[in-house]
Formats: C-alpha cells, sequence, structure tokens
C-alpha cells in the first residue's frame, strides 16, 4: 500500500524522498570542491609561470647587467606571489565551510602554501647570493685605486690583500659556498614537498571526477 486512507505518505516513500535530497547535496558537495581543487591548480601554474619569469629576469641580469630591469621583474614576481597566496587562503577558507568541511584538504593546500614560501624565500636568497659572487671573486676598490677602461680595476694593495686577507678570503668563500649549497638543498626539499603534497591534490580530483 502506498498511501493510508487519508492518503499521506507511508514512511518508506519518505526515506526515499530523504535518500534522493541526500544524493543531491553529496553530487553538490562534491561538484564545489572539484571546482576549488581546479582553482588550486590554476594557482599553481600561476606560481610555475611566475618562476619561469624571475629565472629568466635574473639569467639577463646575471649575463647583461641592468639593475632596474631586473628589480622591476622581481616586483612584478612579488606582487603575482602575493596574489597567489591570497587566492589560497580563500580557497582554503572555503573548504573549511560547514557545508563542504574538507578539513583534510584545507590543510593539504596550507600545506603546500607553507612549502611554497620556503621555496620563494630561499630561491630569492640564492639570487642574491649569486648576485653578491664569491668574496674572493668580488671587485674590491679602495680610495687610492683607479678603473682602467683596458685593463679593469689597478688597485694598489696588491700586497695588503694576498698576504694579510687570504685566509679571510678563504674563510668567507667557504661560507659562501656553504649557504650557497644550503639554499639549493633548501629549495630542492620544497619542491620534492610540494610535489608529494600536489599528488595527493591530483588522487583527490580524480576521485571526485570518477564519483
Amino acid at each position: 500500500m502506498e498511501r493510508s486512507e487519508g492518503g499521506e505518505v507511508k514512511p518508506l516513500e519518505e526515506e526515499g524522498e530523504l535518500e534522493r535530497m541526500d544524493t543531491v547535496d553529496d553530487t553538490t558537495k562534491s561538484t564545489k570542491v572539484l571546482d576549488l581543487l581546479r582553482q588550486f591548480l590554476t594557482v599553481q601554474r600561476r606560481r610555475a609561470e611566475a618562476y619561469t619569469k624571475l629565472r629568466r629576469g635574473f639569467s639577463e641580469y646575471m649575463s647583461n647587467g641592468g639593475e632596474e630591469a631586473y628589480q622591476q621583474v622581481c616586483g612584478e614576481i612579488t606582487q603575482e606571489f602575493n596574489d597567489c597566496s591570497k587566492q589560497v587562503i580563500d580557497l582554503e577558507s572555503m573548504l573549511m565551510l560547514p557545508d563542504l568541511c574538507r578539513a583534510d584538504l584545507a590543510n593539504l593546500l596550507k600545506a603546500v602554501q607553507a612549502q611554497e614560501k620556503q621555496k620563494l624565500h630561499l630561491t630569492v636568497k640564492i639570487q642574491v647570493l649569486k648576485k653578491s659572487g664569491r668574496p674572493s671573486e668580488r671587485i674590491v676598490m679602495h680610495d687610492s685605486c683607479r678603473l682602467d677602461n683596458i685593463t679593469g680595476h689597478q688597485c694598489v694593495h696588491v700586497r695588503e690583500i694576498t698576504e694579510a686577507a687570504g685566509t679571510e678570503d678563504a674563510e668567507a668563500d667557504a661560507e659562501y659556498d656553504s649557504a650557497l649549497k644550503e639554499a639549493i638543498c633548501g629549495v630542492q626539499e620544497a619542491v620534492t614537498c610540494i610535489n608529494e603534497y600536489m599528488e595527493e591534490v591530483r588522487y583527490e580530483i580524480e576521485a571526485l571526477e570518477s564519483e
């Protein structure tokens, strides 16, 4: 019997209707989460493009000089990374909303964000170190020195530098090499972590798409 004598819907039909509503709600939730994760992938592509631009700008600076052009590139990249970070923070907040309740994914995005921050910090450090060069290879100018267009720096302190500062230069070079190596290793570690986190994001996207 589908209805009672009073025409009321039997509980069995009410349960079926509730199940259909739950299915619709789950589908809507999955669609929203999927959309947010796809937006996150777009942000990561923007970051990758920004790094490419930053590396190109630095390479051109090291080859041809042009401090002003390089600083302009740095300013543009800084703004781009700030925009990307703000967008990811917004995505984290949306994943935490009661209608989605995906704290696991919000934390995943937050972990990527932390590694991206570390990667950028160390990338800038590497560029600063490379710009300055190894201490023993830097041009040293003194008040009594002169710069010749043909022979370059004409230093009158050669004896002083070679005898008094040789050990100091060697120690400074060792510190420089260590700092550069540490920064490079740090970037590599950050990239490895980011790639691992991104695999989890892509796995989640595939799972949602298959539902």
